[in-house]
């Protein structure tokens, strides 16, 4: 992916599309099932930062006329799409979807766990709910479950809006 990304060829356009589209796809499904930690946080950011400085290029600085990296407040302004960690964090929005369908259906099964043979509690998590218990902890609703905390439509929102911003630049 570093040719065409870096490519003189292809318009600053297509590459955003090209990040969109494949790139940001394929580690947005790798990282799926990620307890996301600040050290995975920062190094998304980091990779997610570096693709961004080859799309984008250097910039000629009009103080000195040297040719400088583009600093990460100024890749944020010129990409204007939500960064790879807030895109991540996105997953509480279904959590509450799924957390609201209740117990019969085979989605809400899915995100306990319940569904396959041969998993048990102690084994890695798998479908992401430890994601979303880190989440409400570090916003402070850690005595909560956030299963009941989901069909509070309010409550919700006030949650994962918080998480959102959590350690997000």
């Amino acid at each position: 992916m570093q040719n065409p990304l870096s490519s003189s060829l292809l318009i600053k356009n297509i590459k955003i599309k090209i990040y969109r589209t494949i790139t940001l796809a394929v580690v947005l499904y790798g990282c799926e099932t990620w307890s996301l930690t600040m050290r995975e946080e920062r190094r998304l950011r980091v990779f997610e930062n570096r693709v961004l400085r080859r799309i984008f290029g250097p910039r000629k600085d009009e103080v000195t006329g040297e040719w400088r990296k583009l600093h990460n407040e100024e890749l944020s302004d010129m990409y204007s799409s939500p960064n790879v960690v807030r895109v991540i964090k996105l997953r509480m929005r279904l959590a509450r979807l799924v957390a609201r369908m209740g117990e019969r259906k085979c989605a809400y099964g899915v995100l306990l766990g319940d569904l396959r043979e041969g998993i048990h509690l102690e084994d890695p998590d798998i479908y992401g709910r430890g994601n979303i218990k880190m989440d409400v902890q570090e916003v402070e609703y850690g005595s909560m479950d956030w299963n009941d905390l989901a069909q509070d439509r309010d409550r919700w929102w006030v949650l994962v809006n918080a998480a959102m911003n959590l350690r997000v630049p």
